[in-house]
């Protein structure tokens, strides 16, 4: 399919669409200049052949007078018709039944030629004889009186004239004709081409700058090269690329900066974090023993103490992913064991159900798998309803877990935004347990394992009898120690 549709773009070129348009001018001007030109000569050929052949037989006509008598004997036909024959035509002479004739050659005379003889014409018509052209001329003897006045004789007098100089001639003027038209096509493709480089140089240098400025090296410029409307294409595409640069290195630096400022903050709260820890670890030994609101209030104290720290660490993972710094530690797992211990060390196994087959074994990041597991099926108890169900499935070359629960589903409206950071369906739970970011980072650490093409992905959508569906498909050998967003 890639083939032909290759194949149809070159096709469809500029430079293809140039060459026929120029070919189609030059075929249509030749043709109808070669045209006009072979119809005109031919026309005047024939025409010059045709006067000097009447003038000739005229001519020769006025050498043969007078006829002795009338009727004439055949003698004197056979007579007049060798005088009215030469080299170039013989001539034939009727009188009623008689025929003189100057050659062996029978002339095919027509009914129309001879009827516009009878009536006093003097007529000529272009026939083709034994393959070749002639021309027939008639025309009748009329007799002087004495009076001086001249009557008809009876005698019809036809010259047939051999075409084959002038068809020779017209045939060399069709040949130049059809020369000049080839000649005419070659300059026309040859100027087509030259004006075709001259045009798609340009357009071509400005589709590799495009391709190289959407690829991110924001440094491409094209050489500006004279005055014209591609020269004003070039110096605009210029001026854009370097606005863009300029924009695109200033939200580059911000960013830069903004992740900088999060990584330090992070880094910073963590001294302080420990100590409110510690803290917290001591109220909630002593939170029991407080009476009322204190009591309720040191839980309070330690709950969001460990939300914050959660926060943090989960800033400080999303930072190394933004930074490029994030790394798998890769290490041969039994994929379902290492999802059983995920959800034992948390206390979930009596409230998941499990189809986890033993024996699928793959290579990547045991901690990393361990983050996403608890991200989803959390993700499942606090948000779906129970009884939320996992399942592991494997075939040679890919390792897909998928995580389902009972409750009403993903809206249409949230699936796009599900693994966007700090996104909550409920915008009107500021306060909702969890931070946003749990989806997001179990997002980024699937796409982390890749093997060569093939990369991790984590998918969200609805199950067909209700319920949400997280599905995650990891390479079942992991390759690169990293990976790039």
């Amino acid at each position: 399919m890639t083939f032909w549709r290759s194949i149809a773009a070159q096709v469809s070129g500029l430079r293809v669409r140039l060459i026929l348009a120029f070919a189609l001018l030059g075929v249509t001007t030749t043709s109808v200049v070669a045209s006009g030109s072979y119809f005109q000569a031919r026309t005047v050929i024939l025409q010059q052949a045709q006067d000097a052949a009447v003038l000739s037989l005229t001519d020769q006509l006025t050498k043969v007078y007078p006829i002795s008598q009338i009727p004439p004997t055949q003698a004197e036909l056979d007579l007049l018709a060798q005088r009215l024959s030469d080299r170039e035509g013989f001539a034939v002479v009727l009188y009623r039944n008689m025929r003189g004739q100057g050659s062996q050659t029978s002339a095919p005379l027509t009914p129309e030629l001879r009827q516009a003889v009878s009536d006093g014409q003097i007529a000529w018509q272009r026939v083709s004889l034994n393959g070749q052209p002639w021309l027939l001329i008639g025309t009748q003897l009329k007799l002087d009186r004495t009076d001086g006045t001249s009557q008809a004789s009876g005698l019809e007098v036809y010259s047939v004239r051999s075409l084959v100089p002038e068809q020779q001639s017209i045939d060399r003027l069709a040949t130049r004709a059809w020369l000049t038209g080839g000649f005419s096509l070659v300059l026309a493709v040859l100027l087509a081409l030259l004006s075709a480089r001259g045009v798609l140089r340009p357009v071509r240098d400005l589709g590799r700058a495009a391709r190289r400025l959407g690829e991110g090296d924001l440094s491409t410029r094209l050489t500006v090269r004279g005055v014209d409307e591609l020269a004003d294409v070039a110096r605009t595409f210029n001026e854009t690329a370097g606005t863009l640069e300029r924009q695109v290195g200033e939200l580059r630096r911000m960013e830069a900066d903004a992740r900088r400022f999060v990584a330090d903050v992070s880094h910073e709260l963590r001294t302080p974090l420990a100590a409110m820890t510690a803290v917290t670890d001591v109220l909630d030994e002593e939170a029991d023993h407080l009476p009322g609101d204190a009591g309720r209030a040191a839980r309070l104290v330690s709950q969001e103490a460990q939300n914050l720290t959660q926060l943090v660490n989960d800033l400080m993972e999303v930072s190394r992913f933004d930074s490029g710094t994030a790394r798998l530690a890769l290490d041969e797992v039994d994929v379902g064991a290492a999802v059983t211990a995920t959800l034992r060390i948390r206390g979930w196994v009596d409230r998941v159900r499990a189809d986890l087959p033993p024996g699928v074994l793959a290579r990547l990041d045991p901690r990393r798998l361990d983050v996403i597991v608890a991200n989803l099926v959390g993700n499942a108890f606090r948000h779906g309803a129970e009884p939320v169900s996992v399942r592991l499935s494997a075939d040679p070359d890919w390792v897909t877990i998928e995580v389902a629960d009972q409750g009403p589903g993903l809206d249409p409206e949230v699936l796009p935004h599900v693994f966007d950071r700090f996104y909550k369906a409920d915008t009107a739970r500021t306060r909702s347990e969890g931070s946003g970011l749990g989806l997001a980072i179990s997002w980024e650490n699937a796409r982390l394992h890749r093997h060569g093409e093939r990369r991790g992905a984590l998918v969200a959508g609805n199950g067909p009898a209700g319920g949400a569906v997280f599905t995650l498909r990891l390479p079942r050998e992991t390759t690169d120690a990293g990976g790039d967003r």
